[in-house]
């Protein structure tokens, strides 16, 4: 059987050092409804996007322009029946250097099609992962989540 957890994966120009540190700035890409530290071993994070979903992450591995881990040690969503069913997944992102390039392969170990919220979650995070990131790492600015009470500005590295 082949591996079924969700994987997408894109190159950039841009060096593993600067791809690192994009990851790492998770407000600028995937929401800046983050609270707590999201760059370092042992740091604990919170996301939650309105009513509809929230989860705390821990990062579990860090070996800086190679790879980050996260845990996700709590998740709710308010569109399916299983409210946790992300809980003890891992987000992976492995960075390496290809000739001139860096790739970034995106790995959520547990989401997999038998998953209630694979569709919504795998389109989700392939918008997150190839636009949002994708756009912070080559631009420098991402398409976060904004705040839902904010100044409404972009984030930007």
């Amino acid at each position: 059987m082949t591996n079924q957890n969700f994987t997408t994966t894109f190159s950039v120009d841009q060096t593993p050092e600067e791809v690192f540190k994009a990851i790492n700035h998770v407000r600028g890409w995937w929401s800046e409804e983050i609270e707590g530290g999201t760059d370092k071993l042992g740091d604990e994070f919170t996301y939650h996007y309105k009513d509809a979903h929230r989860c705390k992450m821990k990062i579990t591995e860090v070996i800086p322009g190679k790879k980050i881990v996260w845990r996700v040690l709590d998740n709710y969503f308010n569109f399916i029946e299983d409210k946790n069913e992300w809980v003890d997944t891992e987000i992976s992102f492995e960075i390496s250097r290809k000739g001139n390039k860096t790739d970034v392969r995106f790995t959520h170990v547990g989401l997999v099609p038998g998953y209630e919220c694979f569709d919504v979650c795998s389109n989700a995070w392939g918008s997150y992962i190839n636009g949002s990131l994708r756009s912070l790492i080559t631009t420098g600015e991402g398409k976060p989540n904004l705040k839902e009470k904010g100044n409404g500005e972009k984030a930007s590295l």
